[in-house]
């Protein structure tokens, strides 16, 4: 399974990048962010994430492959953190882009965390070809 290829990756790779440009962009307009959430600690709370996900794409190409798209996985729930948002504000206080790519990252990330896992337990129970 070639998840770059899959655009459940790609997906949520788009919908995880406009929400922290947007956040990072409109933080000031985000309700009830903290004082010392700034735009620089957003983009590299943002990279800190990526990596994950690309460190999974990485390994789910070696004989890690399990581990590698637990990894795939675990960068695919990173989006439901999205919707720590209005734990902060209700949603009728966030504007309407922010709601938009909130929940098109909370999706997006579900789809992706779903494939991976279940792309993870077939690679798990499946017969490993022997090695020569």
């Amino acid at each position: 399974m070639h998840l770059v290829s899959n655009p459940g990756f790609l997906d949520f790779f788009a919908a995880n990048l406009l929400h922290f440009v947007h956040n990072a962009e409109y933080i000031a307009f985000y309700p009830g962010m903290p004082s010392w959430s700034t735009r620089e600690k957003v983009y590299l709370a943002w990279i800190a994430g990526v990596s994950v996900g690309l460190a999974g794409l990485l390994l789910s190409r070696t004989r890690l492959k399990v581990l590698g798209l637990a990894l795939i996985a675990t960068y695919g729930a990173t989006g439901i953190d999205g919707l720590a948002h209005y734990t902060l504000a209700l949603c009728s206080e966030h504007t309407l882009a922010a709601n938009l790519t909130i929940w098109f990252e909370v999706l997006a990330g579900l789809v992706l965390l779903l494939v991976a896992a279940v792309a993870a337990c077939r690679s798990a129970v499946s017969p490993r070809p022997a090695v020569r």
